[in-house]
């Protein structure tokens, strides 16, 4: 087990974590405060109405929201439980959750088989180890494919006839850079988060994973192995320099009509130039695929262990999260939805670019949940680069990263 950092658990108590059956009773104490850390720039437009009713619903309870940037925000979460101060719940994203857990720092979720099966397929997993979950998601991202029509058009293409293969994807990405002289895709290799996210993509389009609800690395196999080598045959026809482009980097590069193909999020629907003639399709499939597939990431509110107060933290975080109030927030906030509510079919139909982030989902595979998920992420940036600099095989490096995660599950 990777423990937290000494700088982080000093003046740690020992706790026990609750049991996950407990049921959520209706007694606690009056005067209750339930401090509760959102990350952001200001509180999410639903919450001070959810927040208003929440309180009239339960009497001497208050809840006591602390916004904190998105930089510190889930640090100081995980450093206040450490020194014994804890918050109630807290926004963390969903790859935190299992080292937290195991350093007794939040509770298991109670969550019914008539909860679990609300989401949509796989949603569930992001916050699910050892058998329990450790949190309720609240925030939900899933990729898809931009595709510059003009530039392909000027490949002598067919505008409206995106990839939806691997092969096709090179092809095409092959024409624009020979006829057009821009790149063709957008490759992320830099040493940053996003690079680990977009090779998921490439291995939950070919029926791959990292590791099973067990705890066992799977990243060794030929899904993978596929997966990579595709990655780095993109290498020719991708910006230069990959190894310096993130995602927001080759956003610039799109807007500037200087990259054809783009796997990104939803967000980048609204992120883009006035002008620019654009498109988005399913993200192209490998050969190993039974669909179409993507990386399903979700921020999730976590509830800290030894506040007294959790049973009543976990209803309060519930109550922000059921399928009516939690798709009123993925609504302002032009997220993913996380379950296939009937405003959902609404989303799609009036506007249909919403249909490729949510047609990946059933084939989809989570952010996989290590105990160092940095350690993670590093490994799986080193894997990356070492194919796009030529400096291994697609083998080599799958084989690498697989007996190098064993240190960090």
């Amino acid at each position: 087990m990777k423990a937290l950092s000494p700088s982080v658990l000093a003046g740690a108590s020992a706790v026990a974590i609750l049991a996950a059956g407990l049921p959520i009773g209706s007694a606690f104490a009056q005067d209750t405060v339930i401090r509760f850390i959102q990350c952001g720039d200001e509180i999410a437009e639903t919450y001070p109405e959810l927040i208003e009713q929440f309180e009239a619903d339960h009497p001497g309870v208050s809840v006591e929201v602390e916004v904190v940037g998105w930089g510190e925000c889930q640090d100081k979460a995980t450093t206040l439980a450490a020194a014994g101060d804890p918050v109630g719940l807290a926004y963390m994203g969903s790859r935190t959750l299992k080292q937290l857990a195991l350093n007794g720092l939040i509770v298991p979720i109670p969550m019914t088989e008539e909860e679990k099966a609300s989401y949509y397929p796989h949603i569930v997993d992001t916050v699910t180890f050892d058998g329990q979950q450790w949190g309720f998601p609240t925030a939900f991202s899933t990729k898809a494919l931009y595709y510059n029509k003009g530039l392909m058009e000027a490949a002598g293409l067919d505008p409206e006839t995106p990839p939806t293969t691997w092969d096709e994807l090179y092809e095409m990405s092959a024409a624009v850079a020979e006829e057009t002289g821009v790149s063709g895709y957008g490759l992320i290799a830099k040493s940053f988060d996003s690079t680990a996210h977009h090779f998921l993509n490439w291995l939950y389009t070919n029926n791959g994973s990292v590791i099973d609800e067990d705890g066992n690395i799977t990243l060794d196999s030929p899904e993978a192995i596929e997966a990579l080598a595709a990655l780095g045959r993109m290498v020719p026809v991708s910006e230069p320099g990959a190894t310096a482009y993130e995602s927001a980097e080759l956003r610039a590069l799109f807007n500037d009509e200087q990259l054809a193909f783009l796997q990104s999020g939803p967000w980048e629907r609204v992120r883009f130039n006035e002008g620019i003639d654009w498109g988005v399709a399913p993200l192209p499939t490998g050969p190993s695929a039974t669909g179409p597939g993507t990386l399903l990431i979700t921020d999730s509110l976590a509830v800290f262990n030894g506040t007294g107060y959790e049973d009543l933290a976990i209803e309060f975080a519930r109550f922000l999260t059921n399928p009516e109030n939690q798709f009123a927030y993925e609504s302002v906030h032009g997220l993913t939805p996380l379950r296939p509510v009937p405003g959902v079919d609404e989303l799609v139909a009036e506007d249909p670019t919403w249909k490729p982030f949510i047609d990946g989902i059933p084939n989809g595979g989570p952010e996989p949940l290590f105990v160092d998920y940095r350690g993670f992420q590093d490994v799986m940036i080193d894997m990356v680069q070492s194919v796009v600099l030529g400096e291994a095989t697609a083998e080599d490096a799958i084989a690498t990263a697989a007996a190098d995660l064993e240190e960090y599950k």
